[in-house]
């Protein structure tokens, strides 16, 4: 033991020198190797993290949008092509009761007065008139011919009712001799620039041919209108009487709404285009490329195109709803689904940019990415401080002692371990990574912390917002279902309904369609020997074909019990429904009532289905009469009725469209022959199996197919004095 100066080397004070040097030593280097690993550890698991929380994200965005997708643009795509085939079979009523006028007319022409049509007047252009037209070759003052514009003359005042109600371009007759009386507020475009008359031939027409070949209701292609140039379709309907083609009734539709809604549909790679029954484009936004309108000469079926797997979409479209379908055209990807309408044959077709909509998403992605990458790399800039500080502290340490040396490690040490548990432990749904107080250190270790959690905060946030969308959408799915139910509560559904009765029983049922309808039966004793019958079907569907129908049952049932005969009360309840009608939707209704002490009945058939008869021991058939038109059309019009009667053991079957309309997976209809055959599966058999029947031969029909339309039917059977 040598001494040298005050210290001791060798001796006990140096000894404890040693043990305290090297004790610090060992401490500070494993305190130096513990936080180098936690430092690394919580590195890896920060990475770790946010590639879990990237594929999290990625994941739930990617099925969130597909759903909306699937869901929005099917069911928007479905709205439009209703919303725009609406306007083609309305054109389609309004033409075939136009014929059905001309028909009698031209059947009895002594029956009708005579009512001067006068020559266009440009003076009047603006005013609804009904004017004259003939061909160039044509004796318009003939005496024949004077006779004969004299009867069309009794068309005047419903084809300029059309013209204001319908929303249509002209309405016109025209017959095969080439006489025209047509309708409409242009009478200046029957002139040409020089001011001569212009003539037609209506026979020359493609629109004529075209009934004339159909022999029935014919929509043309689209036209360019003979006197205003404008582009067009016609909707034509031949006349016949006693087998001999007499005239052509129909009307004129202007597209330019429809093209205009086209034109506007484009909007962030998305956009409309509409084809006809040939493949053909005829509205498209598009200037160029395959989704664009082509002159007559470069005009492409599309169904056969080079893109077979478009030509196939395309012909689903034009044939039944698609689903939204993914189609690659030119390694670009879109979105697409087509609804058909029906009327004319026509497909509306949506489209949207697959890169258009996948761009929030992916923008979503780069922001987390770069918010990601900023807070790595401050926690990387932060580290590197913390390692200076630290390395510091420990030359501190070394001087102050081991005391302050384990108060300062564990200082750094614990809220590093905290946050990486708290962090390896976040997944799934579990993604909330929220400040505590262990991270309030006031260095960067806190503004790790705080970042960590502003990621966190806008992740959440986001799934929120999606999950909040979602919610919505399927409540107004859960409303649309409650207001299925309260319109099924609002029908008569206790059977038997009189049980105390042994005159007839009956039974009725409704099975809806996924939205809330039109559809709708009735029956009530009107006194002790007499019952109402009803059976009705409202146009359109949704809330506002609901209300009309609960109006249209209310007014019926009111009325029927003031008493009166079913045209009777049918008149009455038609200018009711008319009043205020902005909407312009209709009722088809059949209403009889029938005495029961002796079988006798009264019905009256507003544009609705015929019903079938069953007579004892024998099979059910369907009873044909001419129809008047449905209640709300026109405001004014008397309805035919007839009468009938029924024998003990005859019964009577009533439905709506839906029965007979009911359609498979191939678009192909149930029809009146399926229905019938259903029905004489057990011919004398109860109303209530006689409905089941009929509904199981439609399941075992349609299969998969889904339901378009509300399936509605009433049976009747009559024992009479028993």
């Amino acid at each position: 033991m040598r001494q040298f100066g005050r210290f001791i080397i060798g001796g006990i004070q140096n000894k404890i020198f040693n043990l305290v040097v090297i004790t610090m030593i060992i401490i500070v280097v494993l305190f130096g190797v513990v936080t180098y690993r936690q430092a690394k550890q919580l590195t890896e698991l920060t990475r770790e993290t946010n590639e879990k929380q990237k594929e999290s994200i990625n994941s739930i965005a990617s099925r969130t949008m597909d759903a909306v997708i699937d869901s929005s643009l099917g069911e928007s795509t479905m709205l439009k092509a209703y919303i725009a085939d609406d306007i083609f079979s309305e054109l389609e009523v309004q033409v075939r009761m136009l014929g059905d006028y001309a028909q009698k007319l031209l059947e009895n022409p002594t029956a009708y007065p005579r009512i001067a049509v006068k020559y266009p007047d440009a003076e009047k252009e603006g005013t609804i008139t009904a004017q004259l037209m003939y061909g160039e070759d044509v004796d318009v003052k003939s005496l024949a011919m004077v006779d004969k514009i004299g009867l069309l003359g009794n068309l005047s005042d419903m084809m300029c009712s059309m013209f204001k109600s319908a929303n249509i371009s002209s309405s016109f007759i025209s017959t095969y001799d080439g006489i025209t009386v047509m309708a409409d507020d242009r009478p200046a475009s029957k002139f040409d620039e020089n001011g001569e008359y212009i003539h037609i031939m209506p026979s020359d027409r493609p629109w004529y041919k075209g009934a004339e070949e159909a022999g029935d209701i014919y929509f043309s292609d689209i036209e360019t209108d003979s006197f205003t140039g404008k582009a067009g379709i016609v909707c034509a309907l031949p006349v016949y009487v006693r087998g001999r083609l007499l005239a052509i009734v129909g009307a004129d539709l202007f597209l330019d709404n429809m093209e205009e809604a086209v034109e506007a549909s484009e909007s962030n790679g998305s956009f409309l285009f509409i084809i006809n029954s040939d493949g053909h484009i005829v509205f498209s936004p598009q200037k160029t490329g395959i989704f664009s309108v082509k002159q007559p000469e470069e005009v492409i079926d599309l169904r056969s195109s080079e893109y077979g797997e478009l030509g196939a979409f395309i012909t689903n479209a034009l044939n039944g709803n698609t689903a939204v379908k993914v189609i690659e055209i030119d390694g670009k990807e879109y979105y697409m689904a087509g609804s058909p309408m029906a009327t004319v044959g026509w497909a509306v077709v949506s489209v949207v940019d697959k890169e258009v909509t996948e761009a929030p998403a992916n923008n979503m992605k780069e922001n987390y990415e770069r918010i990601n990458n900023d807070a790595v790399e401050l926690y990387e800039k932060s580290l590197s401080g913390a390692k200076k500080v630290i390395f510091i502290i420990l030359i501190v340490i070394l001087i102050l002692g081991i005391a302050n040396a384990l108060v300062l490690a564990k200082k750094i040490v614990k809220p590093l371990n905290h946050m990486a548990n708290r962090i390896s432990e976040l997944g799934g749904e579990d993604l909330a990574f929220r400040m505590e107080d262990t991270y309030k250190t006031g260095d960067e270790i806190q503004v790790l912390a705080e970042k960590f959690e502003e990621i966190s905060l806008k992740t959440l946030k986001y799934i929120d917002e999606i999950t909040r969308i979602t919610a919505e959408k399927e409540r107004i799915g859960a409303e649309l279902n409650v207001a299925t139910q309260i319109q099924a509560d609002m029908l008569p559904r206790i059977f038997p309904p009189f049980p105390d009765r042994t005159e007839f029983d009956l039974y009725a049922s409704m099975n809806p369609a996924k939205e809330v309808g039109g559809d709708f039966y009735d029956y009530f004793l009107l006194d002790d020997d007499h019952i109402a019958l009803v059976m009705a079907d409202v146009s359109g569907k949704g809330v506002p074909a609901a209300l009309f129908m609960v109006i249209a049952k209310t007014l019926l049932k009111n009325r029927a019990q003031m008493g009166g005969t079913p045209s009777e009360i049918m008149t009455e309840v038609n200018d009711q429904l008319c009043e205020g009608n902005e909407a312009e939707l209709f009722v088809t209704v059949w209403m009889a009532i029938i005495e029961i002490s002796t079988g006798k009945g009264i019905a009256a058939n507003a544009g609705h289905e015929h019903p079938a008869l069953r007579r004892k021991d024998g099979s059910y058939e369907l009873v044909e009469y001419k129809h008047s038109p449905a209640l709300a059309v026109m405001p004014g019009i008397p309805f035919r009725q007839h009468e009938f009667e029924l024998k003990p053991g005859d019964s009577l079957f009533v439905y709506t469209d839906g029965v007979a309309e009911a359609t498979d997976s191939h678009n192909e209809l149930f029809g009146n022959e399926r229905m019938l055959k259903g029905l004489n599966r057990e011919p004398n058999a109860e109303p209530k199996k006689i409905l089941e029947n009929v509904m199981d031969s439609i399941e075992d029909f349609v299969e998969d197919a889904p339901q378009f339309d509300d399936i509605t039917m009433l049976c009747f059977k009559y024992y009479g004095n028993v």
